[in-house]
């Protein structure tokens, strides 16, 4: 798991939970869940019942009292708040891809550039090819100079995967660093191709 990853992991479960933890506050609130089950919400706790409110009068004009600056800071950390999250989110739809990627140990500027879209084509091809393999698509993604080959093969049923993975290992992806003299980390995931039951007689 690259630390990317594992960052945005980690952000989603805690977004999670807080969101869990809201609704749950809510639902209990909303269905007086409390006072049917005989429930003792803990002393301070908020929305424990359906007439209650996030922010009643005294909160707010207490909070109105701190100062003409406190509303525009508490608007201003939310809109923070909403554009950072917006700003997350298309980042994780956006998947960074490097472009064109130089052949060999010549400069770009002075070399022969390859086309990711082409290599691409041409690994998925040959990997496509292979023993087992029913069908297979290629992606590389990352910036220049930490690209990430990630792979997808659906296997047909006579199709094993630790032979897969043998011959890919040795065929396509050792062809693709010989041939542009990069080493690229790759990702492989398969899956197995429908089909219907096999009648043994």
């Amino acid at each position: 798991m690259t630390p990317r990853s594992a960052l945005n992991r980690t952000l989603l479960a805690l977004a999670g939970l807080v969101l869990l933890g809201g609704g749950l506050l809510i639902l209990f609130a909303g269905l007086d869940l409390y006072r049917r089950r005989d429930l003792a919400p803990p002393a301070g706790w908020p929305l424990t019942h359906p007439a209650d409110v996030l922010l009643g009068s005294a909160d707010r004009a207490r909070w109105s009292g701190q100062g003409w600056w406190w509303w525009p800071a508490v608007i201003a950390a939310l809109a923070l708040t909403a554009l950072l999250a917006l700003w997350w989110l298309l980042a994780q739809l956006h998947r960074r891809r490097p472009g064109s990627l130089p052949v060999g140990d010549t400069p770009s500027q002075e070399g022969v550039d390859l086309r990711d879209r082409a290599l691409s084509e041409a690994i998925a091809n040959e990997a496509g090819a292979l023993p087992g393999v029913g069908d297979a698509s290629v992606l590389i993604t990352g910036r220049l100079g930490r690209h990430r080959t990630l792979i997808k093969l659906t296997l047909t049923p006579e199709g094993t995967p630790g032979a897969t993975l043998g011959a890919l290992c040795e065929g396509p992806l050792s062809t693709a660093r010989r041939s542009t003299g990069i080493d690229m980390p790759a990702e492989v995931r398969l899956q197995v191709s429908r089909h219907g039951p096999h009648r043994v007689e």
